[in-house]
């Protein structure tokens, strides 16, 4: 991967920048995603934000073999913290734990005043991030799923509910799996579930084992509906 050729996953997240876009790519790594974005006149500008500091290095050195340093900033800064209020209006978050990027979000949530887009790529967890729009006024606008060298991975786009207009609800089981993949229910959202049983009936069989307190049933109670669950949901 670099800045001419991305990974599958990135080049998904690529595909929902809107054309023309002022973006700020949170965790930036190498910055191959915003040097990508430019080079393709995705972008007209573009944010490179990076909290440690080999890879804040290592996209400043991408960034300057690029000759892109007019149309690339590359920030050091945790988050959100490198952006000003109103300077994108599309932020993309890739390849961290769906806690993480939700608690990112949080934590700078008066930078997002005028951000339109949010281009989210959880490696774990998106349920996390599903929750977090529900509660902030956000809207999930498309979904995909993928599966690359053995990983799966999804990418979640949100856009900010327009004023007067009310947020979509969610239930439980959009949140956990996402509203748009139990519609399409492609080949990696359903290994991705068959793993996710899996894991959960073995945490069961283990639970089995345990003497039945009222902690060790509730746990079973509130497992077994999941699995459930989510095994009609992949009907």
């Amino acid at each position: 991967m670099n800045i001419e050729k991305l990974s599958r996953r990135l080049e998904c997240v690529y595909n929902y920048i809107p054309e023309g876009s002022t973006m700020a790519d949170i965790g930036s790594d190498h910055a191959y995603l915003p040097c990508y974005a430019i080079n393709h006149k995705k972008a007209s500008f573009a944010i490179a934000g990076e909290v440690v500091e080999g890879p804040y290095q290592s996209a400043v050195d991408q960034v300057k073999r690029a000759g892109l340093q007019s149309k690339v900033s590359v920030r050091k800064g945790d988050g959100l913290d490198v952006l000003s209020p109103g300077e994108v209006d599309c932020i993309t978050i890739a390849g961290m734990g769906g806690a993480l990027i939700a608690s990112i979000l949080e934590r700078g949530k008066e930078k997002l005043a005028d951000s339109k887009r949010l281009v989210l790529q959880p490696n774990m967890g998106s349920e996390h991030i599903r929750s977090w729009c529900l509660q902030n006024g956000w809207d999930i606008i498309a979904e995909e799923i993928l599966e690359e060298d053995g990983k799966i991975y999804e990418i979640i786009v949100v856009e900010r509910a327009l004023p007067a207009h009310v947020s979509k609800s969610l239930n439980e089981m959009e949140i956990l799996m996402g509203p748009f993949l139990l519609e399409e229910k492609n080949e990696a959202f359903k290994k991705k579930w068959t793993q996710e049983l899996d894991q959960w009936q073995s945490v069961l069989n283990q639970l089995d084992k345990a003497l039945n307190s009222d902690e060790v049933l509730n746990k079973k109670k509130a497992l077994i509906e999941r699995i459930e669950a989510v095994k009609e949901a992949l009907l």
